[in-house]
């Protein structure tokens, strides 16, 4: 990064720093290789967008 902003290391350290960047905490989100993935995906959504009365749904 340093090299190609033309900066120091340090600068970009500082840069950072200032506003609270930490790239090494970035999150990331992966699709599961269940095959039954998409199926249970919509049950999910049909439970939050079509919730039955009185259901406790339970994570």
């Amino acid at each position: 990064m340093a090299q190609v902003a033309g900066i120091s290391p340090a600068s970009v350290q500082r840069i950072w720093a200032a506003n609270d960047i930490k790239p090494h905490l970035t999150r990331t989100f992966k699709l599961s290789n269940d095959p039954n993935f998409e199926e249970k995906f919509w049950d999910v959504i049909g439970l939050y967008l079509d919730p039955p009365d009185k259901a406790l749904v339970l994570r």
